[in-house]
């Protein structure tokens, strides 16, 4: 009776006797953790992967992995650190020929790594294969084209003078192969406005993980003013007919609808009557159709609203 007794009053509810209790536990939980550290653990960490060339020749033309998972071994105190991200090497790999080497077994990187780990030892490799893709780099220049798709004016207001760039062409440089593959020209598009006055910006040439730019930005800028609508009628001009083809149209003119600023109704009606509107005919088929004649001539502060098509028949 008296040994429950005696249990009894220890368990009973004492802040002391719990408070003792406590701070034994939480000593005996600390030595075993720290007695466990010292003992040898393995496991698979992550590190981070980094490939050494000559960045001035070559160039990835796709992103290069970014890290490599060991199984290594050492003390706890050391995976610890390494699995909590302290003080981690990052895994260097040189390549002697960037271009040949399209990848790397990870049973041949040990003997690589190994030396970059301090105390830990390298088991195996986790990761498998290493996929690389790194080419030769080149440079080339390329013309910004601005597109005003998503811009529009306010009720008789329109653009008024020509698209300025700032500079007008930029400079890319990257892999052989991406830079050969992109279009003519770097095509930015602005973002949706409704506009009333001159507009001038900067913007930010589309980013490429593999392609540098430079200039990265440009500035583009162009006046908004009051414009009117103007129809003007031309004369049809029918070029490259095919040799002995004949052909029958049902109007020679056509009406063409242009938009100049209010301001230069006077200048445009001087130079109108050099603006023509050219069919070309060098693919036609012989048969009846519908054409949409070029409209050539208008000076840069006119720009076209429609244009009436032409019906014509070719045998």
């Amino acid at each position: 009776m008296n040994f429950f007794r005696v249990l009894n009053n220890l368990f009973r509810f004492n802040r002391t006797n719990w408070k003792a209790v406590s701070l034994c536990f939480l000593a005996a939980t600390v030595f075993w953790f720290f007695n466990a550290l010292n003992k040898n653990y393995a496991t698979n960490v992550r590190f981070p992967l980094q490939f050494e060339f000559d960045q001035k020749k070559f160039a990835p033309s796709k992103r290069l992995p970014q890290d490599i998972y060991v199984n290594v071994s050492g003390k706890g105190w050391d995976i610890l650190r390494k699995n909590l991200g302290l003080k981690l090497p990052t895994m260097m790999i040189p390549l002697e020929h960037p271009v040949e080497t399209k990848r790397i077994v990870g049973s041949t990187l040990p003997p690589l790594l190994a030396s970059q780990l301090g105390n830990l030892k390298i088991n195996h490799i986790v990761t498998d294969t290493l996929y690389l893709s790194i080419e030769p780099k080149d440079s080339i220049k390329m013309k910004v084209v601005i597109d005003l798709t998503n811009i529009t004016f306010k009720k008789d207001y329109g653009r008024t003078s020509p698209i300025v760039v700032l500079p007008d062409s930029i400079q890319l440089q990257g892999p052989k192969s991406r830079l050969q593959n992109l279009a003519d020209s770097i095509v930015v598009s602005l973002a949706e406005k409704k506009l009333s006055s001159n507009f001038r910006e900067q913007l930010e040439i589309p980013d490429n993980e593999s392609i540098k730019r430079n200039p990265p930005v440009v500035e583009v800028m162009f006046e908004v003013g009051e414009v009117i609508e103007v129809e003007q009628k031309l004369k049809l001009d029918l070029i490259n007919i095919p040799t002995a083809a004949r052909v029958n149209l049902g109007m020679d003119s056509i009406s063409c609808w242009v938009k100049i600023p209010k301001s230069r109704v006077d200048d445009f009606g001087q130079v109108a009557t050099g603006v023509k509107a050219v069919l070309d005919l060098k693919d036609a088929r012989n048969g009846a159709r519908k054409a949409l004649p070029a409209i050539v001539g208008l000076p840069s502060y006119a720009s076209i609203v429609r244009t009436d098509s032409v019906r014509l028949r070719m045998y």
